[in-house]
């Protein structure tokens, strides 16, 4: 087993004993599900993979960015430019292709989608899984969403509370992609409820600008600033979401203004009046192509937020815990404060409903008494509509037992277990300690598309699978083949989280046989970034360098040559100003 995923199942197993000892007691007694609509969890939730749900528009292109992800087409995919997937679907690994109804799938014992029985047969009939054999699956769930329509019409026609079926999906989300298309900008009455329910999950949520190929750069700059404009008045944040700009399917770019291949242009445009002969003709060996260019980078910025989240699976179900404690705290104190102030005989109703009207000065007193923060109290005005439904002098009194129980957990018991979890603080052997022998060299990252032709470049070295050439020499490594043939025998030292310790790069340079002083001469060589660790590409540069000696009998070389040098450190070695 993947060792990232080791430590995954452990966290949850310890996050399951404090959730059964600690919290869910509390949840009971102040009626938790019932006020915030959330139904308490169970362990398939704890032990769930990491969710990505998707979120938009109709015809933004949310399926046709599955289909690029999973390399595929899956089981009940529609796409069309009408609204075509009219239904939740998950997206799940298992050995054959199949779809599984929802009533099945919401019973199914190991998959965490039980709380969706609440919302009835009429959901469960729109909902589905879409099972099959695939490397991004054996990760990650994939959950799509049907197109967000316009009008109320459409919304009653559902059948269902679809702003409520959201938000259950985002609590258990690990990240939430929101789908714009670049010619529909417009937020419609659904789609701004849809990202109000996000409320409390900003830090979860990335923007996705698509379809942005089929427009000019000049184009793209004022929908940009349009989107951003329109998401500002819709979340009210002071922090600006992350948008991604691209064309996220496999197509290559549409608009010849956003590829590498020659551009036309006109005599007066500004790039050909600087040109000393002029030219109404750019060839695209000359001229760079921005919007290509930009694309990529940020298909590869978001590609890589969703890689790692296998990695960060554990660190996301503590956050997602600590949320709900905090939720859970300042619910006790309200329950605990309306049933201390309701009348032991009489007048029960009457003191009820001025309470309720009074609400906002309960917040505020209880805010202050206990120290709470304001952003961990429930919305105000949902609250007390759900408080017309009880009766106070039914609500449990406040027990200091168990708030000290969440305290305890927010204080003790989480903290020491974000301990046990990797840092930037950790030295390679705490992190060999806390991930074990292979720390950093686990595959445990989600297999993202990698097309090089998508964005109008010939295929590089990256899909030849003889590497690069010589006359590459931004990336040309002369010590390639030996990278590869020195492999096992890296791994056979122990590295941890990908490093070899000071002392065991010393024994293995040692037992060459060399003298002292030029093994501190291949050391200073080798070790390029100066940390006092060998990975596993300045591992190959040291053995390279005492075969040169021992085999060859060639002298130490005051400095690398280029081409021995690894291209990823090959900057490193620039800004010394070698």
């Amino acid at each position: 087993m993947d060792d990232a995923v080791a430590k995954t199942n452990r966290v949850s197993s310890q996050l399951k004993a404090i959730y059964k000892e600690s919290i869910l007691p509390a949840e009971k007694r102040y009626r938790y599900d019932f006020f915030y609509e959330s139904p308490f969890l169970t362990d398939v939730e704890f032990d769930a993979k990491p969710q990505v749900m998707l979120v938009g528009q109709y015809s933004v292109g949310k399926t046709s960015f599955i289909r690029y992800m999973l390399g595929r087409d899956f089981p009940g995919a529609r796409i069309g430019p009408e609204p075509t997937t009219d239904r939740f679907t998950c997206l799940i690994n298992g050995p054959e292709e199949r779809t599984i109804p929802g009533n099945a799938l919401s019973v199914h014992p190991d998959l965490p989608f039980r709380g969706l029985e609440r919302f009835g047969v009429s959901f469960l009939s729109r909902f589905e899984g879409s099972q099959l054999p695939s490397s991004v699956l054996r990760s990650v769930t994939l959950v799509d969403t049907p197109g967000i329509l316009s009008g109320e019409k459409q919304r009653v026609n559902r059948g269902y509370d679809f702003t409520k079926v959201v938000a259950w999906f985002a609590e258990r989300a690990d990240l939430i992609l929101l789908l714009f298309d670049a010619h529909k900008l417009d937020i419609s009455d659904e789609l701004k409820s849809t990202i109000d329910v996000l409320k409390g999950h900003e830090d979860k949520i990335r923007c996705i600008l698509n379809k942005a190929d089929q427009i000019n750069r000049q184009q793209l700059m004022r929908v940009y600033g349009a989107l951003l404009w329109s998401l500002g008045k819709t979340i009210n944040s002071p922090e600006v979401l992350r948008v991604y700009v691209g064309s996220f399917w496999s197509e290559p770019l549409q608009n010849m203004d956003n590829s590498s291949t020659p551009v036309a242009h006109d005599l007066g445009c500004t790039l050909c009046t600087t040109m000393p002969f002029g030219n109404n003709s750019i060839d695209s060996s000359s001229t760079p192509s921005y919007s290509a260019e930009l694309f990529e980078q940020e298909e590869a910025d978001l590609m890589k937020d969703l890689a790692i989240l296998p990695r960060q699976s554990a660190v996301r179900k503590i956050n997602e815990l600590v949320k709900r404690i905090r939720k859970v705290k300042a619910l006790a104190y309200i329950v605990g404060y309306l049933k201390s102030q309701m009348p032991t005989v009489m007048g029960k109703e009457k003191k009820q409903q001025k309470l309720i009207q009074d609400m906002p000065n309960v917040f505020r007193t209880i805010m202050k008494k206990h120290n709470l923060a304001p952003g961990d109290f429930p919305d105000i005005n949902k609250f007390s509509e759900k408080l017309k439904d009880t009766k106070f002098s039914e609500f449990a009194t406040l027990k200091m037992e168990q708030i000290q129980l969440l305290e305890d957990c927010l204080s003790k018991s989480l903290p020491k277990l974000m301990e046990e979890l990797p840092s930037e603080k950790d030295s390679p052997e705490t992190l060999r300690a806390k991930m074990g022998d292979h720390a950093g060299n686990s595959p445990s990252l989600i297999p993202v598309p990698n097309r090089a032709n998508k964005f109008g470049k010939a295929n590089d070295g990256t899909s030849n699978p003889f590497g690069f050439g010589e006359e590459d020499e931004d990336n040309y490594w002369a010590l390639e083949e030996s990278a590869e043939r020195l492999k096992d025998s890296f791994e056979a030292l122990g590295p941890v989280g990908g490093f070899l310790s000071p002392q065991v790069a010393k024994d293995v340079l040692v037992k060459t046989g060399l003298q002292k002083d030029q093994l501190r001469q291949i050391w200073n060589l080798s070790d390029i970034d100066r940390d006092g660790y060998f990975d596993h590409h300045e591992y190959v540069v040291a053995m390279f360098l005492c075969d040169a000696v021992i085999q060859k009998g060639r002298p130490i070389p005051s400095e690398l040559p280029a081409s021995v040098i690894p291209p990823s450190k090959r900057a490193l070695v620039k800004g010394r100003g070698f």
